[in-house]
């Protein structure tokens, strides 16, 4: 049998999930460069054991060997499914048919959700609302509602005694490397990436969540993707700012270019922002990670999105940026679209139908036909200023 690492995290509290460090996209949508992991945790009380969230499928086997480090898999009484989704779901039926005592515990609509997708029958189901606890002997499991972070049946756990917050997906990170925070540099920035990536559309629903968390007493903070936070303190604050929309004198510049008259629009507001005092993130969309955008969308103050019109509307590429902003929702206050055509024009007008209703102020557009002139480049300038003007307000 292979011996596995099973680090114990808190006095009782068994890190027994896996790293998946080969994979490289999420959801068919989400770039994974370092790699994820699916944590999952063991918490053994004097009288009964609990495993907290499971792993992805496909590696069940994994999770078990683990498991059998510290008990008898068959002997596990409680299973907690703090959220639905199959990276922590995915395994249930299969401890659920090793440990044939073990009793799934989670909300209303997450009992529901293993019905469905794991046939999670309604009496080997125990449902908890806020506040409920579960006691396991000198351990206590006390359960917190967290619907929308990010699907509706989400819910926290804490562990009393050991003052640890299992939050699943809230607070992650998509990185297989480093057990705890520490042990990963950059840990925040891989953070602030999962963030726009996952809960930046539910900004709301962790600010409401955070004011829960806040109450509580926390060393330790183990969420279900990535590294452990010993220092809690760091990744709350860091919440606290990204929930709030907290945003900088900052603009991301977003766009694709055909024929090079688009780029040379984009650059020359580009150097009017910088010239202004304003930070600029810069992408072009031909060669740029979906990831770094979404990450530097949660505290950029505006955005600059330049495309050329493809057959009367919006090139491709940018179509699916706005597309992704309108879905993302980010903190963004002001917008400027530029863009060029050869024959047609139209792609402004389809910026401005799908951004529509995310609130964003457009500041100026512009629209030329073929390569800017010196004078499209001082209408260019003339924006940009006016963009600084409203970002430094």
């Amino acid at each position: 049998m292979r011996e596995y690492a099973v680090p114990e995290i808190s006095k009782g509290v068994f890190w027994v999930g896996v790293k998946d460090w080969n994979r490289r996209i999420f959801d068919a949508l989400i770039p994974l460069p370092q790699g994820t992991t699916y944590n999952a945790y063991l918490v053994k009380g004097k009288e009964k054991t609990a495993l907290i969230d499971t792993v992805g499928p496909g590696f069940e086997k994994e999770l078990v060997g683990k498991i059998e480090q510290v008990i008898n898999p068959t002997a596990l009484d409680y299973i907690i499914m703090n959220h639905a989704e199959p990276d922590h779901a995915g395994s249930i039926p299969h401890i659920m048919q090793l440990s044939q005592k073990a009793m799934l515990i989670t909300s209303e609509k997450g009992a529901k959700m293993a019905n469905v997708f794991y046939r999670v029958p309604s009496e080997r189901t125990k449902t908890v609302k806020d506040g409920d606890i579960i006691e396991l002997g000198g351990k206590t499991l006390k359960f917190i509602e967290a619907p929308m972070l990010h699907w509706p049946e989400t819910m926290f756990t804490y562990l009393v005694e050991n003052k640890v917050l299992f939050p699943c997906d809230f607070f992650g990170a998509h990185i297989a490397a480093g057990l705890y925070d520490e042990d990963v540099e950059e840990i925040i920035s891989f953070a602030k990436l999962y963030f726009g990536e996952i809960m930046m559309p539910f900004r709301n629903m962790g600010k409401k969540a955070l004011e829960k968390v806040d109450k509580l007493a926390i060393e330790t903070i183990a969420p279900s993707h990535g590294p452990i936070y010993k220092n809690p303190k760091r990744i709350l604050d860091a919440y606290h700012k990204w929930t709030a929309g907290e945003t900088k004198k900052k603009a991301i510049v977003v766009y694709v270019s055909m024929w090079n008259s688009t780029e040379t629009m984009i650059k020359t507001m580009v150097e009017t922002l910088l010239s202004e005092g304003i930070e600029v993130s810069f992408y072009n969309l031909v060669n740029s990670d979906i990831g770094d955008i979404a990450r530097d969308l949660v505290d950029s103050r505006a955005i600059v999105l330049g495309m050329p019109t493809v057959l009367g509307g919006m090139h491709p590429q940018a179509l699916y940026a706005a597309h992704l902003v309108k879905a993302l929702r980010p903190p963004l206050k002001y917008g400027v679209l530029l863009s060029s055509y050869g024959w047609a024009g139209g792609a402004i007008r389809q910026a401005q139908e799908i951004l529509g209703p995310t609130k964003i102020e457009m500041v100026g557009t512009l629209e030329i036909n073929g390569p800017p002139t010196a004078d499209d480049h001082r209408k260019i300038v003339a924006i940009g200023k006016q963009l600084s003007n409203k970002i430094r307000e």
